[in-house]
């Protein structure tokens, strides 16, 4: 499967602001934005001034590249979750952001169990979750209302683990998820609405992207 294998740091400072996408260390003085907080490449620092007007499609673009990025989520399969909440009863842009909400990776990002959504999804591909009794390998699975998270048995031995629940620091889990990192348990008590992602991403622009 692809997946991007450059420095992720080059990807906030694309995007101009930080995207979070290292966990801690976006936080820390060796976050690369705050050295270098200027478009990646030779012409990098003189480029803003060279461009300081953008076209209405290209801030769609940077928009929609925002937010695929945060997600970590290529262009087709972004493309995907996009038509399908096109498909929705719903506003397409909220609809968009809870589809990409519901992805598993993002699920134990947020309850506590990774520092990224990267290393949550590396967690998840390698194995070391059950969802509702049944193993589950696949980064992009869907959760719903009622759904139960867990670590495997063969996976709680791990050292991981204990670091994990010693960890006091983490951001608190939002509202739709009850989180316990001490029985390493998640619980989906409801499905995200709008107002529960806090994300700094305007999705109108993205919806007006893919309707050009």
């Amino acid at each position: 499967m692809a997946r991007h294998i450059e420095p992720v740091c080059r990807l906030c400072r694309r995007e101009g602001e930080k995207l979070f996408l290292k966990g801690s260390r976006c936080l820390s003085g060796k976050c690369a934005f705050e050295r270098r907080s200027f478009i990646p490449g030779q012409h990098g620092p003189n480029l803003k001034a060279k461009r300081a007007k953008t076209s209405d499609y290209g801030v769609q673009l940077r928009e929609k590249q925002k937010l695929r990025r945060i997600y970590g989520v290529l262009e087709h399969q972004f493309e995907r979750y996009y038509n399908r909440a096109l498909k929705s009863r719903g506003v397409t842009g909220a609809e968009l952001l809870i589809l990409l909400e519901r992805r598993l990776d993002n699920v134990i990002y947020r309850a506590g169990f990774a520092p990224s959504r990267a290393a949550a999804r590396q967690l998840v591909n390698h194995a070391h979750f059950i969802v509702n009794g049944n193993p589950v390998d696949v980064a992009s699975y869907l959760v719903k209302a009622g759904d139960k998270i867990g670590v495997r048995d063969e996976s709680r031995k791990l050292p991981y683990w204990k670091t994990l629940a010693a960890d006091k620091d983490s951001a608190p889990a939002p509202t739709w998820m009850a989180s316990d990192r001490n029985a390493m348990q998640v619980l989906v008590q409801a499905m995200p609405s709008r107002q529960d992602i806090e994300i700094p991403v305007k999705e109108q622009l993205v919806v007006e992207y893919y309707s050009r």
